[in-house]
């Protein structure tokens, strides 16, 4: 501040009386200077002539003199403080509209600097000084220029608003509290003011939270819609291929699954745009509430803040999106499109329909590797994890709960708990097999079925040639071919598990109206050697989609 340049030497010509710049300074015996009429009417209310500063007793009450070299001194220091004001409110700014103006300065207004609720006047810098100087000033309370101070006095009592009833939610003066609120709860203005303020700030960033959450969904819909395309392009693909193959009498056929898939997906593309208005319209009303709030939040103005705080706007409402999806299910169209051809042209479709199939479960392929702590001691495991067979050799490994002891099987280390999952496992040259499925809580000790009803899902080759699903009960399979390489699909929401022959794209088998709650493991028994008959292992390999 420019007064500041100046303030030591003003400490020197202030009288410690009035606390002002001397007027008529006289000095008195000790040595002390006072203005004049301070020191006169100090002795005139006293009952002896004491020195206010040293306080030294004078018998009789001295006479008075004018110090005419600390008068001339004021004088010049007058005129000194007068050009560096004159210099400082040269450089000060300008009030401009909308900013709270010095309500001292004559002529040009120039900005405020504070605001002082004792005085109710808003000063600039040079007219500010007074208050950061003179003691009686300096306790008066300083805000952050506001416009109104009047405002801030009760209308009834014209007190300053000190104090705010959490009873009534009003802001009160101490007259209030005394006369019109003796019996309500209230704090201190600050002390509202801070909860308040944190109150905002939390409802600020969960609106900012909300938000957030709205622009995510936006994007995951988006993503879904374009999940959805891939999806309905790949059916179109295949349903063309199927219906081209059939030639003329397919011909209209065709095109009434590729005018299903496109209804589908316009319909899936008008609901996500539909989703994503919602969205962004409930995004600009929680912007718009964000915006008030964190413009609310931010005011240092205590009484303004809760004063407004009462008007804020309600939240609007807002929809749950977390369960709202556009992706729809393409699975199965070209099946149903199929089945309404010719019954001439059965066994043809029921070939192309299976090759349909096994590409579209094959989308769901996943890496999986054989877990060493489920293996059976007898079992020998690949270095890379994909390949298993019997040993005829029983290894001294720890008998770790997760480990089978009973039969020659082991897991997969990869679980599913959801969704849909794949893979393919080599089987050619083998004689005996187990594949499949096993929820987590199996019994890895001892003899069970494994069926269903002990938590397997799975099929088994026996005796070279014979084919059976271990369901309840067990289903003898009739094949046309030993399958070389099986895949294993499941869907665990629909609580499906199906078996394909991957080279002749057919199916081997299916569990249907399976509940799974548990995790799910794929399931691997390559059996025993066999004297080297069954020596061959199991081999889980990479899909390849044809």
């Amino acid at each position: 501040m420019a007064a500041a340049n100046y303030l030591r030497s003003e400490d020197q010509f202030l009288c410690s009386i009035c606390l002002d710049v001397f007027t008529d300074p006289v000095s008195i015996p000790c040595g002390h200077n006072f203005c004049k009429n301070c020191i006169n009417e100090h002795w005139n209310t006293s009952d002896r002539c004491q020195c206010p500063m040293c306080k030294k007793v004078f018998n009789t009450r001295p006479e008075l003199h004018v110090n005419t070299f600390i008068s001339e001194m004021v004088v010049q220091f007058r005129q000194s403080a007068q050009q560096k004001t004159s210099s400082s409110s040269s450089e000060q700014q300008v009030s401009k509209p909308g900013e709270v103006p010095c309500d001292v300065c004559t002529g040009t207004k120039l900005k405020a600097l504070m605001s002082c609720l004792v005085c109710l006047a808003s000063y600039c810098e040079t007219h500010l000084e007074p208050h950061l100087t003179a003691s009686r000033l300096k306790k008066h309370q300083l805000i952050d220029p506001v416009e109104n101070l009047e405002d801030r006095m009760c209308t009834k009592h014209d007190k300053p608003l000190e104090l705010f009833c959490k009873t009534d939610q009003t802001c009160i003066c101490m007259l209030c509290l005394v006369l019109d609120h003796k019996s309500h709860e209230f704090v201190p203005l600050k002390e509202e003011y801070e909860g308040k303020k944190a109150e905002l700030g939390k409802t600020e960033a969960e609106i900012q939270q909300m938000i957030q959450k709205r622009r995510l969904k936006i994007q995951e819909i988006k993503h879904s819609v374009d999940l959805s395309k891939e999806d309905a392009d790949r059916e179109i693909a295949e349903g063309v291929q199927v219906f081209t193959a059939l030639k003329e009498s397919v011909e209209r056929g065709q095109a009434n699954l590729i005018d299903t898939i496109k209804e589908k997906q316009k319909t899936t593309e008008k609901q996500a745009e539909a989703f994503i208005k919602e969205l962004e319209q409930e995004i600009s009303e929680l912007t718009k509430r964000w915006t008030e709030v964190e413009q609310l939040s931010r005011s240092e103005d205590q009484l303004h803040l809760l004063q407004s705080v009462q008007s804020l706007k309600a939240a609007p409402p807002t929809k749950d999106w977390t369960e709202v999806n556009v992706r729809p299910s393409y699975e199965g169209t070209v099946v149903k499109a199929v089945a309404k051809l010719d019954e001439t042209l059965s066994k043809e479709m029921k070939k192309l329909v299976a090759e349909s199939e096994l590409k579209t479960i094959q989308q769901f392929a996943v890496d999986v590797t054989l877990d060493p702590d489920t293996a059976h001691p007898r079992l020998i495991l690949s270095d890379d994890g994909k390949q298993v067979n019997d040993s005829d050799v029983w290894k001294n490994l720890p008998d770790n709960p997760e480990r089978f002891s009973y039969y020659f099987c082991v897991l997969g280390k990869q679980s599913f708990s959801s969704g849909r999952f794949y893979f393919e496992v080599t089987v050619k040259g083998k004689t005996q097999w187990d594949l499949g499925v096993a929820r987590e809580s199996i019994n890895r000790k001892g003899e069970n079925s494994l069926s269903p009803e002990d938590g397997y899902w799975t099929i088994c080759l026996t005796n070279g040639n014979e084919y059976k699903a271990l369901d309840v009960p067990s289903v003898s399979l009739s094949l046309k071919s030993q399958p070389q390489k099986v895949g294993v699909f499941v869907d665990y929401e629909e609580g499906l598990v199906f078996f394909h022959d991957v080279d002749a794209a057919a199916l081997i088998y299916s569990f249907t109206g399976c509940c799974f709650t548990e995790k799910l493991f794929p399931f691997f028994s390559p059996y025993f050697n066999d004297g080297g008959k069954n020596s061959t292992p199991l081999i889980i390999s990479p899909v390849r989609v044809n």
